[in-house]
């Protein structure tokens, strides 16, 4: 009979310790290049960045940092250095539950970064590299309407503000179609919280109907459907 005790008393704290770490997000990976400094790991609450953990690195770049997730959530890693450079970088990244790898350099810490197992991160990445494309595009035109050619010539200068302005609405055309294709990621009402505010309501709706039950329960999703009641 105690024995039999003894083997439920250790099953219950097996499936204590797994619940315990469902939600478990292990964040590790690599500085390379790196022989002294400090690493944070921050995420903002009630509007404020807040360091969650923090590791001193000497001479290894190697890190490791657990923390229970909630939510799928932006975190950020920040890097203050102690090599008499004043440039210290943070690396954005959305984590969620799960073994999540950070590969960078000291000197171009947050340029570069290589994120890999986090699906969130990847959709944010995915949508990310073609919004950079739109954003390209517009600093091109700002430039362009710069020119000595253009400042003297309203005709000119009216057909770049046309290209500019088509830019804009083939950019939200883009954030919102790439809201209604991926429903199922919970980067998709932080895309939407950060890029589409200003988009019509009754499309941001139609992205938040098609959000899965679990990415519209989630932090983010709350937060777009408080953002759409107050448009009401």
């Amino acid at each position: 009979m105690k024995r039999i005790l003894t083997i439920v008393v250790l099953i219950l704290a097996m499936a204590s310790c797994e619940k315990e770490t469902e939600n478990t997000m292990l964040v590790s990976g690599n500085i390379k290049g790196l022989k002294k400094g400090t690493l944070f790991l921050q995420q903002f609450k009630d509007s404020s960045l807040v360091v969650l953990d923090s590791l001193k690195i000497e001479g290894d770049g190697n890190f490791s940092f657990s923390h229970e997730v909630e939510n799928p959530d932006i975190f950020y890693l920040y890097l203050e250095k102690e090599d008499q450079n004043e440039v210290n970088d943070r690396i954005l990244f959305f984590g969620e539950p799960g073994q999540i790898t950070i590969n960078t350099s000291w000197n171009t810490f947050d340029l570069n970064p290589e994120i890999m197992g986090s699906k969130s991160h990847e959709t944010l990445s995915e949508f990310n590299e073609m919004l950079s494309k739109f954003n390209l595009k517009d600093l091109t035109l700002m430039q362009e309407a710069t020119q000595p050619k253009y400042q003297e010539n309203t005709k000119a200068l009216d057909s770049l503000q046309r290209l500019a302005d088509q830019n804009l609405l083939n950019r939200y055309r883009y954030v919102l179609n790439f809201g209604l294709n991926n429903g199922d990621s919970y980067a998709t009402p932080y895309i939407m919280i950060m890029e589409a505010q200003e988009a019509n309501p009754k499309y941001l709706d139609s992205v938040y109907r098609k959000l899965s039950p679990e990415v519209a329960a989630s932090k983010y999703g709350k937060a777009l459907q408080d953002f759409l009641k107050k448009q009401d």
